[in-house]
């Protein structure tokens, strides 16, 4: 079918957006962001992500999709503002953004946050993530008659067709906010798409706590699946431009809000494998297609915010919280996965979800540096390997 890549990349953008915009809109108010400037966030990484995907699309003739950092704006939401207020956390988004660049440039810097060791991060991720996952059990104990609904949908339609489970979820969500909340137009969100400029503040705390991890997040639980998915379907793009466009993305778009642009993990399989057609040679249109969509359901960033803040927040959290189910039992996997790392990958994972910070620097961030520092501790040296003893009469040399 012709238009079968064209139609995968638009499902693509679909579920994306549906399924996570609210971890998104939620990290941006935890940050500080007021509503008009959480929406400017949400719009720019849409338009972001837009952008690089139909230029390295159009490039490559590879599908390369591109999203926007969940599980970033996860560590957001754990993180809380920080002392300097928003214009801090676009200080670290920006520092974020050279990072992911810097990555692609100088190959030692990537090498050194492949060292860093994988039940760590895995363990740090799902730390990050664990306070937002019991939110769904939180607001069925708050708000019942709003909760139960929404996970009931979500159940059912997992039970079928799990991509579409948490847009089900909204779908069911939206109206019940919109009859049983306070008017959506109240919160001073326009209708119409609008970016709002945030002149940067380079706070160091704010720099160790969200800037660092929120680097080291989106690497280990984007780029690298992402590039992983692709290698599933058989294609191997070039990385160091795709770090360099993502980086360039997310440094331009951090003054207006947006926290991180990268390669979409879940959702590449929907534009990398069969559903985007029988032809791999053809399957970049659904990147592309996926990326055009994504730029226009950014247009809607301004209703949307409108109606999560009419919304219980507790409600907001839980939908969150099931998007993001998912990543956190493959975090959880990770960090268990090996029995030698188990003991520093707990520790890590104990440190980071107690949301406990010092010296003003968030969990996030002393989470991986217990975990790194127990592995370092823990590690044995290799045992000298004895040489073979030689039967006598014959030469320890070879003849």
């Amino acid at each position: 079918m012709r238009w079968q890549p064209v139609l995968a990349g638009v499902v693509a953008a679909l579920v994306g957006f549906g399924g996570s915009f609210a971890v998104v809109l939620t990290g941006l108010r935890a940050m500080g962001a007021d509503p008009a400037q959480a929406a400017s966030g949400l719009l720019t990484v849409c338009v972001a992500s837009a952008i690089v995907a139909v230029v390295l699309g159009l490039r490559h003739r590879v599908p390369i999709s591109i999203a926007w950092s969940t599980p970033g704006a996860a560590l957001l939401i754990a993180s809380g503002a920080p002392a300097d207020g928003f214009p801090a956390a676009v200080g670290a988004f920006l520092v974020c953004g050279a990072l992911i660049a810097l990555a692609g440039l100088v190959p030692a810097l990537g090498r050194l946050i492949g060292a860093i060791p994988g039940p760590v991060a895995g363990a740090m991720l799902a730390g990050v993530l664990l306070p937002l996952c019991l939110a769904p059990v939180r607001a069925l104990a708050e708000v019942p008659a709003l909760a139960a609904p929404v996970i009931g949908v979500w159940l059912l339609v997992g039970r079928f067709a799990r991509p579409w489970a948490v847009p089900a979820a909204l779908a069911v969500a939206v109206p019940l906010v919109l009859l049983t909340g306070p008017d959506p137009t109240a919160g001073g969100v326009g209708v119409a798409p609008a970016l709002v400029w945030t002149a940067p503040v380079f706070d160091p705390a704010t720099l160790a706590s969200v800037g660092l991890p929120l680097f080291l997040v989106t690497m280990a639980a984007q780029n690298v699946p992402g590039m992983a998915v692709m290698a599933q379907f058989g294609y191997r793009p070039p990385l160091r431009p795709i770090l360099v466009a993502t980086g360039l993305a997310t440094a331009a778009g951090a003054p207006v809000g947006g926290h991180a642009v990268n390669l979409a993990a879940i959702s590449a399989a929907l534009s990398a494998g069969p559903d985007a057609g029988p032809d791999p040679s053809r399957r970049w249109i659904a990147s592309v297609s996926n990326g055009v969509a994504l730029g226009l359901l950014g247009l809607a960033a301004g209703p949307a915010t409108a109606v999560l803040l009419a919304s219980p927040p507790v409600l907001v959290e839980a939908v969150a919280g099931l998007a993001l189910l998912g990543a956190l039992g493959g975090a959880l996997t990770s960090a268990t996965a090996e029995p030698d790392g188990r003991e520093a990958a707990v520790l890590t994972f104990a440190v980071t979800a107690a949301g406990v910070g010092f010296l003003g620097i968030g969990a996030a961030f002393w989470g991986l540096l217990a975990g790194t520092a127990t592995t370092l501790l823990n590690r044995r040296p290799k045992a000298a390997v004895a040489p073979e003893p030689v039967p006598a009469g014959q030469s320890s040399k070879e003849p």
